[in-house]
């Protein structure tokens, strides 16, 4: 049995973990503030109310300059031709359907493209046009199966470790109140949106916008556990009445993002970022941040509920709050520490996605409530560990289905066959445990 928790030892490690958290957050964050304007000094089109950018970066092992590019639309036909770094760019003024072509006689010997690119262009931002080039450009084989599924590899880690940031906060939800807060994904939603408003609306930095937003998103999970969930358990509503709510309030946030923000996709930084490569695997420097932030945050996490008091009331409270009771802990102000780093940690997931998808929609949420719930599944409900290693395997699974040959539009049907064929084998999840049945 663990030893009684005060509400002042528990206060005080409340501080002690939101100050590692803000600590781990801060330098990442500044370095990804430093790079954007870089990244925007190298283009030719900014984007504006009235007009709107296609752009991109050519590369086959090495940047592909004096590449010309065609592009046809509602505003008519242009062409754009690579610079030194492989960037090209095309200013529209006109929203809707735009194909981008690459006249193949100004490609290297050697590197092929496949087909035209059709892309929908929006005023306002900076739309990319990504072409899937083939060959070699200095020797370096850039094409092929297996270089596809490294770089499906590599993005979908990527995606698990966002996934990851939000998963964790709803298994912890769930492990200390059993409730299945189908509200969750709009908290990620709420990141990202919260950031677009601080930095293109506020005009603030984006490091400050982002410790401001995730502050502001752990503020709504007090909140929300102040005004609503601690209100409805006290009135005797069951989980399933409490799952009902979390659904109108998913619904809610969904249409309040999009009184703010409009129906359209949403940037925080316009600008194009800087691609980096390491032989077939091309990232961004944003998405290399965002893998980074999203690891030290993890541990930290990881770290707090394995080391620290908080963490072992945390995990009492989750196996058995009757318990943890008895045995001292407080076992409200746990809840609502959960509440609070869960609503913080899916902020932090909001900008990072944001970020690597290029933007934000007021339904993003819903297109990643299943993943959340199937990582938490996967890997056993209410155990914080558990949903790291499913977000993760949810993450490559997604990503490396169009590189088998499967169509892309079957890549989420797949990770719930998969999350479906492991519960009939192990109904518990892989780090879950096995309970008595009658």
């Amino acid at each position: 049995m663990q030893p009684p928790v005060s509400a002042h030892g528990l206060t005080a490690r409340v501080r002690t973990l939101l100050g590692l958290l803000a600590l781990a957050l801060l330098v990442p964050l500044a370095a990804v503030a430093g790079a954007a304007p870089a990244a925007a000094e190298t283009l030719g089109c900014q984007p504006s109310p009235e007009t709107g950018c296609l752009l991109g970066t050519l590369r086959a092992g090495e940047t592909l300059a004096e590449v010309e590019i065609s592009v046809a639309g509602p505003g008519g036909e242009q062409t754009a031709t690579s610079g030194p770094d492989g960037r090209w760019s095309i200013e529209v003024t006109e929203e809707g359907e735009y194909t981008a072509t690459i006249v193949e006689d100004t490609l290297p010997e050697g590197v092929t493209v496949e087909g035209p690119v059709t892309v929908n262009a929006s005023l306002g931002q900076n739309n990319t046009v990504l072409f899937r080039l083939t060959g070699e450009s200095d020797g370096s084989a850039v094409g092929g199966r297996s270089a596809l599924i490294i770089q499906s590899a590599v993005s979908g880690l990527r995606l698990g470790l966002l996934l990851a940031l939000a998963a964790v906060g709803l298994s912890l939800i769930y492990g200390t109140t059993g409730l299945s807060s189908f509200s969750h994904a709009e908290q990620v939603t709420l990141g990202g949106i919260v950031a677009f408003i601080m930095v293109n609306w506020w005009g603030l930095p984006f490091l400050a916008a982002a410790v401001l937003t995730v502050l502001f998103c752990g503020f709504t999970g007090y909140f929300q556990h102040a005004i609503l969930w601690k209100p409805l358990r006290r009135k005797g509503l069951g989980l399933v009445q409490l799952m009902i709510v979390t659904i109108g309030l998913s619904l809610a946030m969904q249409y309040m993002f999009q009184v703010l923000v409009g129906a359209g996709t949403v940037r925080i930084i316009r600008e194009a970022p800087t691609p980096i490569s390491w032989g077939p695997v091309r990232l961004t420097d944003q998405s290399l941040w965002a893998m980074g932030i999203a690891i030290v945050v993890l541990t930290v996490v990881g770290f707090a509920l394995l080391r620290t008091r908080l963490g072992r009331a945390t995990r009492a409270v989750s196996d058995n709050p009757a318990l943890a009771e008895a045995s001292g802990i407080d076992v409200d102000k746990v809840v609502r520490l959960v509440w609070i780093s869960a609503t913080a940690l899916a902020g932090l997931a909001g900008i990072m996605l944001a970020l690597v998808l290029n933007g934000v929609k007021w339904d993003s949420g819903m297109q990643i409530l299943l993943l959340l719930f199937a990582a938490v599944t996967l890997g056993g409900l209410g155990t914080a560990f558990g949903a790291l290693a499913g977000a993760i395997i949810i993450g490559l699974v997604v990503e490396l289905t169009p590189a088998f040959g499967l169509p892309g539009d079957l890549k989420y049907a797949t990770a719930l066959l998969i999350l479906i064929l492991l519960l009939m084998v192990r109904p518990q999840g892989l780090l879950g445990k096995a309970g008595r049945i009658g």
